[in-house]
Parts: C-alpha cells; sequence; structure tokens
C-alpha cells in the first residue's frame, strides 16, 4: 500500500525538475527506511545525493517532532548543501489514508548562480560599498537543513555540530555535557538511525552502555 502511494510521486520527481530546469534538485524520500531514504531523484548533481541515500538532518527534526501531523508541507526555508551551496528548499509531507508519514517530496533550488547574478547587479547599478553589498546579498548564517550525500555524513553532521556548542574537546566534556549532547541528538531524531549509538559513543569516547543509559534516563524524565 505504502509502496503504490509513494510511486504515484515518481513522475512528479521528473515532471517539477523538467519544469524548474538544473539549477532545482526533485527529491521523493520513504521515511519508513531513513536510513536509505531516497527512491527517486533529480539534478542531484546539486547536494551530491543519489537513490539510497539517507534522510536529511531536517527530515528526521520533522519525524521526531511529527510536524506533518499539523500541516501538509514546509514551504521556502534556507538550506545548505554539504559543500556551501545555498538552497531554497521545500517539503511536501506524503500521508496515507489514516494520516501517517509515509514520504516526503522535496524540492531544492540551487541560489547560487541567482545570487552571483545579484551581486553583478549591485555592483554595476548601486555601486555601494562592498560590505554593504555582502549584507544585501548573503543569506542567513544559520540553516534549517544540510544535505548530507551519505548516511555517514549525517550522522558525522549532526555529531560535530551538536558538540560545537560546548567549545570543548570530545575528550575533556563533562558527564554533564555528554549528557545534554546525547539529549539535544535525541530531540533531532538522531537515535532514528541505525547505529547512532555506536556512531555518538565513538564520537563521546564512552561506552554504548553508558548512551543506553542516557537516552532511558532521559526518557523516564520526559514521562514523569
Amino acid at each position: 500500500m505504502k509502496e503504490k502511494l509513494l510511486e504515484r510521486f515518481i513522475p512528479l520527481v521528473d515532471f517539477f525538475a523538467a519544469i524548474a530546469g538544473p539549477h532545482c534538485e526533485v527529491v521523493l524520500h520513504d521515511v519508513t527506511n531513513v536510513e536509505s531514504s531516497i527512491i527517486a531523484i533529480r539534478n542531484g548533481h546539486i547536494s551530491g545525493r543519489k537513490v539510497g541515500g539517507p534522510l536529511t538532518d531536517l527530515g528526521l527534526k520533522f519525524l521526531k517532532e511529527k510536524l506533518y501531523q499539523t500541516q501538509d508541507a514546509m514551504v521556502n526555508y534556507p538550506a545548505r548543501t554539504k559543500d556551501g551551496k545555498p538552497l531554497r528548499s521545500s517539503t511536501f509531507f506524503i500521508k496515507d489514508d489514516h494520516g501517517e508519514l509515509v514520504g516526503m517530496l522535496c524540492v531544492n533550488v540551487d541560489l547560487s548562480t541567482a545570487l552571483q547574478a545579484r551581486k553583478f547587479i549591485d555592483d554595476f547599478i548601486m555601486n555601494i560599498d562592498t560590505d554593504k553589498k555582502a549584507q544585501k546579498t548573503n543569506l542567513k548564517d544559520e540553516f534549517l537543513e544540510i544535505t548530507n550525500p551519505s548516511l555517514e555524513d549525517l550522522m558525522s553532521s549532526l555529531i560535530e555540530e551538536t558538540i560545537k556548542q560546548f567549545n570543548v574537546p570530545p575528550e575533556r566534556l563533562s558527564q554533564e555535557e555528554k549528557i545534554e549532547i546525547v539529549q539535544k541528538l535525541n530531540d533531532k531524531g538522531f537515535f532514528l538511525l541505525k547505529g547512532a549509538v555506536t556512531e555518538v559513543a565513538k564520537y563521546l569516547k564512552t561506552s554504548e552502555s553508558t548512551i543506553y543509559r542516557y537516552l532511558n534516563n532521559y526518557k523516564r524524565r520526559d514521562e514523569k
């Protein structure tokens, strides 16, 4: 049933990509398999992804927070590729007859060329100083989503970005800081991924059983 529902959206991947052209990446995700969720993609050269690639960090957050229960789509939010290309992204939630999420149809527009063109126009017409132009043309420093081409990239990106908030090397993190990192990763949906506990234990220089204990304590606290 789920497979047939998602199959109906595969022609839309080609349709949207053909309309928007080579600067628009269109991706169809099967969210029941987050480690290799991509089942169709056009213009994957933009992010370097291909069929069999994982869900994004934001996709995991959508699943964890069940955002699809209150809205049908998220449109025009900022994102970027692993190599830094700025994107304008939108996600449509594909739900079954019971309202359960089975897939996501994502459209990512590469803004690199558009921003270069805008800078050229500013230089040519406005004749303003470099600092002001940078303020006018740059996107926000904080992005909601990063498109990682592989599961390994996705995991390391999520862990490293979370650890970076503490400004301390992993080997010098206190137990309280490690617990907080595990909680933050859990809130992001990180532990929906297979092998997540093993990977974070490796980064935090601790045992898998310790990570499981942190998670269980966090879940028990939330249940109270």
